[in-house]
């Protein structure tokens, strides 16, 4: 894709307004022999760092993890859990060995009438199990996704975290990222230029982004790609995809957020 091509298809959009994150959360990103092989996932359609609204989400079309390259369909293991009262979702997996899992949700379209377009945003977080340490840069395959260049768990807060942003697999020069941090009412606002962080990937689709305290954050790729019929059917609108990274940092033990 030559940068000419990338500039004419690619619109990233920032700023708190747009800034809705498909959260995939899973109570650790590390298992090991003190957590067991159990892990929870809470699935949110909502503002990380304001901490709301929350937004209705439907039923996902694909939530799964991948190991070794290969997939597992889990919709099966998907239970509703309404927050702040939308629909919600959450499950629980067994990681039965050692491996690098990656697992993903694939939101139904999300009409946002304010903006006159769709959000759907390919949302994947890592978990290492076991201490297997391999895998942690494996590709989903969505049509927006951020491949991981800085392994994305055992992160000290201050850890910078580098990503390469890929639209079918190829990177995307100078895209925009937004940045939020998940936030549990411990970080107080300046005012709302704060509430998402917005940098832009080089020439190559590459970036870099300093967490400055421990805790949740995500990473967002918004482009816009193709239409679909509005809720009225008079018109085609936009459609926003997102390639969304969710990763984790840690303070020392005993200062954890």
């Amino acid at each position: 894709m030559t940068f000419a091509t990338s500039v004419a298809v690619f619109s990233c959009l920032s700023g708190a307004a747009q800034a809705h994150f498909q959260e995939l959360i899973p109570n650790t990103n590390v298992v090991d022999q003190n957590t067991g092989k159990d892990v929870h996932f809470d699935m949110v359609f909502t503002h990380p760092t304001d901490m709301g609204p929350t937004m209705e989400m439907a039923q996902p079309v694909q939530f799964g993890m991948q190991v070794n390259g290969q997939k597992t369909d889990l919709l099966d293991q998907l239970t509703r859990n309404d927050v702040a009262g939308k629909q919600a979702y959450q499950a629980d997996v067994i990681l039965p060995r050692p491996a690098g899992y990656v697992f993903y949700v694939e939101p139904k379209p999300y009409y946002e009438p304010a903006e006159g377009k769709y959000i759907v945003q390919y949302t994947k977080t890592v978990i290492d199990a076991f201490g297997d340490g391999s895998d942690w840069d494996q590709m989903v395959g969505f049509p927006v996704e951020i491949e991981p260049l800085s392994r994305p768990y055992g992160l000290w807060a201050g850890n910078s975290f580098r990503g390469i942003v890929k639209h079918n697999g190829e990177p995307v020069p100078f895209a925009e990222i937004e940045v939020e941090f998940r936030n549990d009412g411990s970080v107080k606002l300046p005012n709302g230029s704060f509430s998402t962080q917005i940098i832009k990937a080089d020439a190559n689709g590459t970036f870099s982004y300093t967490t400055p305290w421990a805790g949740w954050w995500v990473f967002a790729a918004l482009i816009e790609d193709g239409t679909l019929p509005s809720p009225d059917g008079k018109v085609n609108a936009p459609v926003e995809r997102g390639g969304v990274l969710w990763i984790k940092t840690d303070d020392p033990i005993g200062a954890n957020k």
